[in-house]
């Protein structure tokens, strides 16, 4: 009886552990958040699942939640802001996108309403990429935390292919979680 029960459990295992390859390998990679550049939204070591297949099947999106290859050794995680052919301008702490005011609803809450400063600084892509527009295959990326953000203003845009995915599921902590294909 413990025989039969063994023959027929162990096809079962052998299946949940090579969809688990598979979806592990292929389909999601699990990161943590190191640092605070995109504080509010993700905090240092908060764990999240990104979806590797997400570009595959779809665009990317402005707003995106995306990790990328940023060299050979370090993946970061930014907010998309700019898609090919867009020209941003930062202005009066305010996104234009191809010359419209373009809301950044996900910074709201988190905007210095006491203070003067703005929460991101005026600038346009010329003046931080020498480009007038985002070029085909690029991304403008940026942290969520302005002020303390390495990102596209500083090291340019990043290339499509150096995508890894986009951030679907932040799992920990507990308290945290967010499902963010259901946006």
């Amino acid at each position: 009886m413990i025989k039969k029960f063994f023959l027929r459990i162990i096809p079962v295992v052998i299946l949940a552990a090579a969809l688990a390859f598979v979806f592990r390998s292929y389909l999601f990679a699990s990161y943590v958040v190191e640092g605070e550049s995109m504080e509010p939204t993700l905090y240092d070591g908060n764990m999240m699942m990104v979806n590797k297949v997400a570009y595959d099947l779809a665009d990317v999106d402005r707003f995106d939640v995306i990790v990328f290859h940023a060299t050979k050794q370090t993946d970061y995680v930014k907010r998309v802001i700019g898609l090919p052919g867009d020209k941003i301008v930062y202005k009066n702490d305010k996104l234009y996108v191809n010359g419209k005011y373009v809301e950044e609803e996900f910074l709201e809450p988190f905007k210095k309403v006491s203070d003067d400063k703005p929460y991101t600084k005026d600038f346009t892509l010329v003046e931080t990429t020498g480009k007038t527009t985002v070029p085909e295959g690029k991304l403008f990326v940026m942290g969520d935390n302005r002020d303390n953000s390495l990102d596209s203003r500083k090291f340019g845009f990043v290339s499509m292919d150096r995508l890894v995915g986009k951030v679907d599921i932040t799992y920990w902590p507990v308290s945290q979680l967010e499902l963010s294909f259901a946006n």
